[in-house]
């Protein structure tokens, strides 16, 4: 079955980026992204970019990084729906889910960046490793298509 893990958000916090997020139990997710969270990146460069709306993370890919020695918890890497039954390579561009209340589409795959070096165990020493780990392994951006309230749990159902 696939499901919402875990759902992820941060509110603004002056001088600081968006990760680690924090784990909620149910949110409402707008056209602009999810209630109660923010993203210095999505909104200020790229101008509130409805296709970035949501960042999608399988904890498959959590439990496989963590294989590789690297100790990431769901959040982390700034992740709103850590999901679990849809392996990141299930995921492509168009692709529709129903969530809770609400409908997304894959828009494109997240590039990983250097705003990661803020998680203690990464740092500015293990950055470029890293970042090459996360090539092609870094999440989905979607777009929403209908508005609603996700809760943790909720089946996630791919539709035409």
């Amino acid at each position: 079955m696939k499901t919402i893990f875990q759902i992820n958000v941060k509110p603004k916090t002056l001088n600081e980026h968006g990760i680690p997020k924090t784990s909620v139990k149910s949110v409402y997710v707008s056209k602009l992204g999810l209630e109660g969270d923010y993203n210095n990146f999505r909104t200020i460069k790229k101008d509130k970019n409805p296709d970035m709306a949501v960042l999608v993370y399988p904890i498959e890919t959590i439990h496989e990084l963590n294989n590789e020695g690297w100790p990431i918890m769901p959040g982390d890497l700034g992740e709103n729906f850590t999901t679990s039954g849809i392996p990141h390579s299930h995921l492509s561009l168009n692709q529709k889910y129903k969530i809770g209340e609400c409908i997304i589409e894959i828009s494109f795959e997240c590039d990983p960046c250097k705003n990661l070096s803020v998680l203690p165990y990464i740092g500015e020493t293990k950055i470029n490793d890293f970042i090459k780990k996360l090539m092609h392994r870094r999440g989905w951006y979607a777009r929403v298509l209908k508005e609603g309230v996700v809760t943790q749990n909720s089946v996630i159902e791919q539709i035409s």
